[in-house]
């Protein structure tokens, strides 16, 4: 500990040395501690833990990738079937708003592979190297479900295309029709699950994915439309409703994309950082509120914050403040499973107590 206070946080982001922030509110806080069991999520590393909450919070975050592995498992299984008896039919009619589709179905049942194996890596404990764990995994699997929308997508309007220019008549119409309201069902059915389960345990990942089936599950439904076209004699309404579904993907791959970059860019609900103000702001001994910092990494969020208290206190009763502070950003912000928490104080009259750091953000 220095002069300044003391740090108080979880096992998991205790480190040696300085973290500096990038300006010189006290929110950018400096960090000071030695390091305290770094990659025992189950708190048997040295030093102490609030098992109340932190074991719960680790467990929470480890019962987060179980559901979302069992819905992606699920999804898969429907998306496997569903892309089954829609490539049969696809074979058989020739028709190319069809085939979109069930390349559409295919990949987004692909997709769940790689967001499985990212749910999978990310329960592995922090290391020294991976200092924060393995949760980014489940954001570059995002990047991956993005790439894919935006194949399919490019495959999709290639064969419309293709088709405008050399129409061909679509033969087995009923089971085209069919073909397009079991592709409805499948992915609505998928699409409720990824989303509801995305949302609960704070996966951009998955809710990205659960959108990508809903739009599979309308572009189905325009199926529909190119069969009844090509019933009335028209040979380009099936190209047509192609490009249709073209553009359906494509406005999927727009907001998957953003949330997506999002989470990259370590961006939050704004809300969630006033909860967390207004939680420290009623702690005991808390005189003022810096900076509060969040992130994303996999489904679970991780703060850092400064609080300002009393120069008069003693390390025992700064260190009682910072053990409040954070017990009440546990509790306040959904999905956080660690928080550091700097002690702060305003020094005396024209002295700056954070003099020592000056020269490093000199300009």
């Amino acid at each position: 500990m220095t002069g300044q206070g003391h740090i108080h946080g979880h096992a998991e982001d205790h480190s040696d040395g300085h973290a500096h922030g990038g300006g010189r509110d006290h929110g950018s806080a400096h960090s000071h501690g030695r390091a305290r069991g770094h990659g025992h999520p189950r708190g048997r590393g040295r030093g102490h833990h609030h098992h109340h909450h932190h074991g719960e919070r680790i467990d929470s975050a480890l019962e987060g990738s179980a559901e979302g592995l069992r819905t992606l498992w699920f999804s898969f299984a429907v998306l496997a079937a569903t892309t089954v008896v829609q490539a049969v039919i696809a074979a058989l009619s020739g028709s190319v708003a069809l085939l979109g589709d069930t390349v559409h179905n295919a990949t987004d049942a692909l997709t769940a592979l790689p967001l499985a194996l990212a749910f999978v890596l990310g329960r592995r404990a922090a290391t020294r190297r991976y200092t924060y764990g393995f949760g980014r995994a489940e954001d570059l699997a995002g990047v991956f479900v993005v790439l894919v929308i935006a194949a399919s997508a490019a495959f999709a309007g290639y064969e419309a295309v293709r088709r405008l220019l050399d129409p061909q008549d679509i033969t087995h119409l009923p089971a085209v029709a069919a073909a397009g309201l079991v592709g409805f069902a499948g992915n609505e059915w998928v699409a409720r699950a990824r989303i509801r389960t995305g949302r609960r345990i704070g996966s951009a990942a998955l809710v990205a994915d659960g959108l990508h089936a809903r739009t599979d599950g309308f572009t189905s439904l325009a199926v529909l439309l190119g069969a009844g076209g090509a019933a009335l004699g028209w040979r380009y309404a099936d190209p047509l409703v192609g490009l249709v579904i073209t553009g359906a993907i494509l406005l999927v791959l727009r907001g998957a994309a953003r949330e997506i970059w999002h989470r990259l860019m370590d961006a939050v609900d704004p809300a969630l950082v006033d909860a967390a103000e207004h939680a420290l702001s009623h702690v005991e001994g808390v005189r003022a509120v810096g900076a509060v910092r969040m992130r994303w990494i996999g489904h679970a969020l991780r703060a850092e914050t400064s609080v300002e208290v009393d120069p008069g206190l003693t390390v025992v009763q700064a260190h009682s403040v910072a053990v409040s502070a954070e017990h009440a950003l546990l509790h306040a912000v959904p999905r956080l499973t660690g928080a550091t928490v700097h002690i702060d104080h305003a020094g005396a009259a024209g002295q700056d107590p954070h003099a020592a750091l000056d020269h490093h953000f000199a300009r």
